[in-house]
């Protein structure tokens, strides 16, 4: 039988994906056969011709996986789906059966599977398929990822865990991400103590990565929905600083930090001009990611051959404010891709450095509650 981790979260965007992710590159170095299935896929793509969720395309493709593709998302919600469950359109009651067939399916194909839960462990519960559900359907034991902090983490674990007892799925680790690297011991040191005599481990997950938590230039032109131009190699690049380019151009110079994305306005032709020209400078180009041009006024010819000559990166926008595209870039929490490199080989090297992936298989490995009420119920029979 199949080693199952089903991963959770206290709430969205605490690492959940980067934690499955970590899993995968371990196991694939301990297991021959590994898996990966996200039972409700609340927001799908094509992918390989299929309507698929984002997460499980991105580790079929990272881990070689495309041969299971039709079983790592079973149900795959699609605009509307609330609705019709709820006029009765749709037959959630079956929704639950393609999810444990999927899943029986995949543990005849591997012998590690992945079971990553939606959002926060509510999610999924108008169609019967909260991750708690999910879990207890599946006999998956449970490893809740949460964000960084202390009372903060205390509070969302145990609002989180009423759902899965309620459904009877079994919580065996907690694992804090998004750790301030000084204060790590003493948070991990207060978390065991907060949670004394609870039935799971406390583990200690992720530093805070800036890497992680940041763009990639590809994102921000993605985000803005317009072409970049330039430099295409710079796409992968990530933004670590935002800068709006409305000082002196000897001021926006001086203030430039190490990959920093500039916003500044089409009319402002001798900072667009000096921002081409400073780029070709080696010490200069680590600092400038990139410019987003925003305005009505039209870029003066000169300038847009300067800017094209000297391959700089931009991305040159229409109907936005300075403040909306600041603001937009400000909120946005950026997502691994397969294109990101960067980030991802990050990952791999974080999971084997921070991650004691022995330790894991060990907790998770186990009788679930599931199977030993099963045992139980075989022996009672055999009576």
């Amino acid at each position: 039988m199949a080693l199952k981790i089903f991963i959770a979260a206290t709430g969205q965007n605490s690492g959940k994906t980067t934690t499955s992710l970590s899993l995968m590159h371990l196991a694939s170095k301990k297991f021959e056969r590994i898996g990966f299935i996200k039972p409700l896929g609340p927001k799908p793509i094509v992918f390989r011709g299929i309507d698929i969720d984002k997460d499980p395309a991105l580790m079929a493709e990272l881990f070689g996986l495309e041969k299971h593709l039709q079983l790592m998302c079973p149900v795959v919600v699609k605009p509307g789906d609330t609705r019709r469950a709820l006029n009765g359109e749709l037959p959630v009651e079956q929704l639950s059966e393609k999810v444990l067939e999927s899943c029986a399916a995949l543990e005849k194909e591997c012998d590690f599977i992945i079971v990553e839960g939606s959002g926060h462990p509510g999610v999924g519960s108008v169609l019967g398929l909260s991750n708690a559900r999910i879990a207890r359907l599946l006999d998956a034991p449970v490893l809740m990822v949460t964000g960084g902090g202390i009372g903060n983490v205390v509070d969302s674990v145990h609002l989180n865990l009423a759902l899965f007892e309620k459904e009877q799925a079994e919580v065996r680790a907690i694992l804090v991400n998004k750790i301030i690297p000084e204060k790590r011991e003493a948070t991990l040191s207060y978390l065991q103590r907060a949670f004394t005599g609870q039935p799971f481990e406390i583990i200690g997950g992720f530093n805070y990565q800036p890497v992680l938590a940041n763009p990639t230039l590809r994102r921000v032109a993605k985000l803005l929905d317009f072409p970049l131009h330039g430099n295409q190699a710079a796409a992968s690049r990530i933004v670590h600083h935002i800068h709006i380019g409305a000082a002196s151009t000897q001021r926006v110079v001086e203030a430039l930090q190490d990959s920093t994305l500039l916003v500044v306005t089409s009319s402002r032709d001798e900072l667009l001009v000096t921002m081409a020209n400073l780029y070709q400078i080696p010490e200069y180009r680590e600092k400038i990611v990139a410019l987003v041009i925003p305005g009505v006024a039209p870029i003066t010819k000169v300038t847009q051959q300067i800017l094209d000559t000297s391959n700089i990166p931009y991305i040159r926008t229409t109907g936005y404010h300075t403040t909306d595209i600041y603001q937009a870039l400000l909120d946005d929490v950026s997502k691994t891709t397969a294109e990101d490199t960067e980030k991802i080989d990050l990952v791999r090297q974080m999971a084997e450095n921070r991650l004691d992936f022995e330790k894991i298989t060990e907790l998770f490995s186990r009788p679930s509650n599931g199977e030993a009420r099963k045992a139980v119920d075989s022996k009672t029979n055999l009576r």
